[in-house]
């Protein structure tokens, strides 16, 4: 699910909760008929707006179905504590009527013992569909798939599979009802064609030969990044998953690739500000919690610039011989981390996106080396310029001038490799964040400069 809007952000539920909360007071039971015209979601916001302990009043007020509905929409946080405060048969008597997806999200999200026991509750098809679900990786495609979808047989006519298609539409919900599969004998995928399509198909024509064969699947075990470059290269609206024999097993929906999205680029932004990804939303996660997700990398970071540090100091000798060279430290070793910092942050875009691959390694590192020498030289000129305004002599801008070139050249290589070189080896390429490159670069770039001072200055 999506983070929930801050409260002042809902004008709905700013507007309808009060007389929401005075109907659950004074007449609970006229409660269902009032809002049936209402988007779960808004009254999903209406439940946040009102007083904790009146929210299981509501969703008591409504019917199971509806509010099964509002329960998708709420906060997750919220949420798990109305169905922890539950007793296992109430809960299951919710959760069993929600989409197959969002009921393992759901469950997953709660203390495991109390998860077995709604599991236990939930009739015996939606248990067994939920426990099929709950064991792929969450980020995987099985973890994000929904089992509820329309398949025919391939060998159909197309009034038959209409007849079929709105009887699965008249028996209940059915959350991916806009593509329909046309499978085997076996259950494997033939083909795939919208609803519009079978309704515009020619009489006495056979699903064979209205759907498209050219399918695009994932495993089950695809990432959930896989799934969403492939919806959006293909512009699909569902993705079917099948297992090792083509025998479609179920789709993901365009609404939980979106959600996917927002938590994968969520979980990418914060490693690139070197923080662990936070399991909730900011408000939601402990004080202390969030300290130890922040720290460890703090600790990490801290460590390596201990190492500028021991460059500084091995170079001491030289800084008391020209003292010039200490006013040009923080111009040098910024001009490197922040170049490290855009390319980690463009090549981790890159392959997150599809734009760049393994393969693209060499032409990556050859632009990356490009831009370096192009940027270096720009700031070597605008450095070179500068150490002269500072009433420096020709010898020291020349340092300055071709250590910016050295440093900015580093800082774009390592920037630039570091994502491709975790990606090799099987980590989340923004684990190369920008502060841990920018570190990496400052030593580099204090050995440089005081590498090229003691060469151009004859410091020896």
């Amino acid at each position: 699910m999506t983070p929930p809007q801050r409260k002042e952000e809902r004008p709905v539920a700013a507007l309808l909760a009060p007389d929401i909360l005075v109907l659950l007071e004074e007449e609970p039971q006229s409660v269902a008929a009032e809002t049936e015209e209402m988007h779960p979601a808004d009254l999903a916001d209406v439940a946040e707006a009102i007083p904790r302990e009146m929210v299981p009043v509501l969703l008591a007020a409504l019917s199971k179905e509806r509010a099964a509905d509002v329960l998708e929409y709420l906060d997750e946080e919220l949420r798990a504590e109305v169905l922890e405060e539950m007793t296992a048969k109430q809960a299951a008597s919710l959760v069993s009527h929600m989409t197959p997806d969002d009921r393992a999200d759901v469950l997953e999200e709660l203390e495991e013992e109390h998860a077995d026991d709604i599991l236990a509750e939930i009739p015996a098809e939606a248990r067994r569909e939920t426990e099929r679900l709950l064991a792929f990786d969450p980020e995987s495609a099985g973890g994000i798939m929904t089992t509820e979808f329309v398949s025919v047989a391939a060998s159909m006519s197309v009034e038959d599979a209409l007849a079929q298609v709105r009887v699965i539409a008249r028996g209940g919900r059915k959350e991916a009802m806009y593509s329909i599969y046309a499978t085997d004998a076996e259950g494997r995928v033939q083909g795939v064609m919208s609803l519009r399509e079978l309704l515009a198909a020619p009489e006495g024509a056979k699903v064979a030969d209205v759907a498209w064969e050219e399918v695009v699947t994932v495993p089950a075990t695809a990432d959930r990044s896989e799934v969403a470059q492939l919806t959006r290269e293909y512009d699909l609206v569902a993705v079917p998953v099948v297992d090792e024999s083509s025998r479609i097993m179920g789709v993901v929906t365009v609404d939980d690739v979106i959600d996917a999205l927002v938590e994968e680029q969520t979980e990418d932004v914060q490693k690139l500000g070197a923080v662990q990804p936070l399991d909730e939303p900011y408000f939601a996660t402990g004080f202390w919690n969030l300290a130890r997700k922040r720290g460890g990398w703090l600790i990490l970071l801290f460590v390596e610039e201990m190492f500028t540090g021991v460059a500084l100091r091995h170079y001491s000798g030289v800084l008391e011989s020209v003292t010039a060279l200490m006013f040009f430290v923080p111009l040098i070793i910024s001009s490197g981390g922040n170049s490290g910092s855009q390319s980690a942050t463009l090549i981790t875009r890159a392959l997150a996106v599809g734009d760049v691959e393994l393969r693209d390694t060499v032409r990556v590192l050859a632009r990356e080396i490009g831009q370096g020498i192009a940027l270096g030289a720009f700031l070597g000129l605008i450095g070179f310029g500068r150490a002269l305004m500072w009433g420096n002599g020709t010898s020291i801008a020349f340092v300055i001038a071709f250590t910016l070139l050295g440093v900015v050249l580093i800082g774009t290589i390592v920037g630039a490799m570091l994502p491709m070189i975790f990606t090799r080896l099987g980590f989340d390429p923004a684990i190369a964040s920008s502060p841990f490159v920018a570190s990496l670069v400052d030593v580099a770039g204090i050995v440089v400069y005081f590498t090229i001072a003691i060469h151009f200055l004859n410091l020896r």
